[in-house]
């Protein structure tokens, strides 16, 4: 099993020694730092690796957000969001998985808000604990994102979300909750998007898969 190191300093590797090293076992990058070796990933059910990806989180009620600083948006809280399809994804700034990803969210943002989706995104500082509003809608201009933008400064909605039942390999995670504010389904980080990622010359079919299952269960739960 691998073990999780506490600190890095990001600029001595390039990602893809990072990566490289992460593939052979000499080393992992927690949760909190936010990197992996993969770049798509979905849930699957092979035993402790479910745990991982969040399989066990599907069927299950959406927890509160209880966040206070939104932008785009007055305060938005699942509850409140019955009759509506929710797709919510944790991002930050120093992620470049994050911001492969932005495309799509901006993409099924004007495909399917008019249906009644709604794109969320819940922006988790790194290191935690900055609660700079600036950085976050510094953030989002270059991003693009026009959708409800929240800022969860010390990652308590993370950690109730995601990070406080099991270990796990990311923070940018993604949920869609349906009708009912019930999780349908979860990406557990990294990448996804329709056409190329980070990193031109990497295989990104699991990518684009994992974009495919996101848009095909959207459209599912809007038609519920």
């Amino acid at each position: 099993m691998l073990h999780s190191i506490h600190s890095v300093k990001p600029r001595l590797f390039t990602l893809a020694s990072i990566g490289l090293l992460a593939l052979l076992g000499v080393v992992s990058i927690p949760a909190r730092i936010g990197f992996s070796a993969s770049h798509g990933s979905t849930t699957t059910s092979d035993g402790a690796g479910s745990h991982r990806k969040g399989a066990e989180l599907v069927g299950k009620p959406a927890p509160p957000f209880h966040l206070t600083h939104w932008l785009n948006s007055p305060s938005l809280e699942p509850a409140d969001l019955k009759g509506k399809v929710l797709l919510v994804r944790w991002w930050t700034d120093s992620c470049p998985f994050c911001e492969a990803t932005a495309p799509a969210l901006r993409a099924l943002d004007r495909k399917y808000r008019e249906r009644g989706l709604v794109v969320a995104g819940i922006f988790h500082p790194k290191p935690s604990g900055d609660e700079s509003l600036r950085r976050m809608r510094e953030a989002a201009d270059r991003l693009g994102f026009d959708f409800p933008l929240a800022l969860d400064a010390h990652w308590d909605a993370l950690d109730r979300w995601w990070l406080k039942e099991h270990p796990r390999d990311w923070t940018s995670v993604s949920f869609i909750v349906d009708k009912q504010g019930v999780i349908r389904y979860v990406h557990p980080g990294g990448e996804y998007h329709e056409g190329p990622g980070i990193d031109d010359g990497a295989d990104h079919a699991a990518c684009r898969q994992a974009y495919l299952e996101i848009e095909k269960t959207i459209v599912r739960l809007l038609a519920e």
